[in-house]
């Protein structure tokens, strides 16, 4: 099996088996972690200007910033599974 990727907007994927966890922008954890990531130059930004509606946390230590709502990412992992496992 190949490496699962999930279109995060704006022709951007993200690969599955590389995120640790989801979550939204707006606490004061999630915004510290986002500024370490910005600051040590651990950020990718994949929202093509727009707000950033989830944070995704990577398991080398990265931050992505995606247009999406957690939600919405959390619904095209589980269409990409179940893909995976109807084929």
């Amino acid at each position: 099996m190949g490496t699962e990727l999930i279109h995060v907007g704006f022709d951007s994927y993200v690969a599955l088996n590389r995120v640790l966890a989801v979550a939204s922008p707006g606490s004061a954890p999630v915004k510290r972690l986002v500024q370490h990531g910005k600051e040590r130059r651990r950020a990718v930004d994949l929202t093509s200007g727009r707000r950033t509606k989830a944070v995704l946390v990577l398991d080398d230590d990265w931050v992505a910033l995606i247009p999406i709502a957690p939600e919405t990412f959390a619904g095209r992992v589980a269409a990409v599974r179940e893909s995976g496992a109807a084929g």
